[in-house]
């Protein structure tokens, strides 16, 4: 898309993510404010990477305030952090400017935040084992929502394709980080959802019977629950718990979130089952 540089505001049809779930605070809150920022961006030719380095520098200084014991202007960083991190791949999108680079640097800039967070709720709290297992339940969920996301998509015929590559030496790097940080978490991650719905399906060789039990098992209700459990929500939620002075409250909350995972995996090949049968 070209950037004109008048007053006209340009147009963000089509640039939407394509998400299979609501996050109901990005639907509410930071999707509406991200298209009322990326325009006055598109004017001024602000390179989405931009965005993102400013995200990740804002996330900081939250991180720092948190460590401090500031706790209501951390909140507050960490909602402008979200608000600059949904309009990053807006701004991408709206301009043209989609980059394996900004698709890696994001993804890598958020750990960078995650942790310095979750070591600053561990000093604020006194509970770094807990802040520790915090973390670990954040970044599982977050790998679990990206993941069946995108197995949702592939089963729907619409994979998110690789933007091209430039093959410059930024780009090298943040890939080599990404496989060597996620890319493990990645290919598990499939691989368990894969095995677990071939053992459902036993050998069914009818490729209409294998497609049906395939989107039945991809569930709306599983995608909603993951969707709710993203970055901007936990942002969110940790800006409610730091301004109401129980930021331990948010470590245990991420830690419950992880309990429904196991049944609604169950509810996943229950669902492929009763497709299969009613199939038969």
């Amino acid at each position: 898309m070209a950037v004109t540089t008048d007053k006209a505001t340009p147009p963000l049809a089509g640039a939407e993510k394509d998400r299979p779930a609501t996050e109901l605070v990005v639907a509410g809150v930071f999707g509406p404010l991200s298209r009322l920022l990326v325009p006055g961006l598109l004017r001024l030719r602000v390179p989405p990477a931009a965005v993102v380095l400013t995200h990740a520098t804002v996330g900081l200084a939250g991180a720092l305030l948190l460590a401090r014991g500031e706790l209501v202007g951390a909140a507050l960083l960490l909602q402008a952090k979200t608000l600059l991190d949904n309009a990053d791949g807006l701004l991408a999108r709206a301009s043209g400017r989609v980059s394996l680079v900004g698709r890696y640097l994001d993804t890598e800039a958020d750990l960078l935040v995650n942790a310095a967070l979750f070591a600053a709720l561990g000093a604020e709290t006194g509970e770094p084992w807990l802040a520790l297992a915090g973390f670990v339940a954040a970044t599982a969920l977050l790998g679990i929502d990206f993941n069946l996301a995108e197995l949702h998509r592939q089963a729907h015929g619409r994979a998110t394709p690789d933007p091209p590559r430039s093959g410059d030496r930024a780009e090298r790097v943040l890939e080599a980080a990404y496989r060597l940080v996620f890319g493990s978490q990645d290919r598990v991650l499939r691989a368990v959802s894969a095995r677990r719905l071939a053992r459902v399906l036993g050998g069914e060789e009818d490729p209409a019977v294998v497609q049906q039990a395939t989107l039945a098992y991809h569930d709306r209700l599983t995608l909603a629950f993951l969707a709710n459990t993203g970055l901007s929500t936990q942002l969110a939620v940790l800006g409610l718990c730091l301004a109401a002075g129980v930021p331990v409250a948010y470590l245990w909350l991420l830690l419950a979130c992880l309990v429904p995972l196991p049944l609604l995996q169950l509810r996943r090949e229950r669902l492929a089952r009763l497709a299969l049968r009613g199939a038969a």
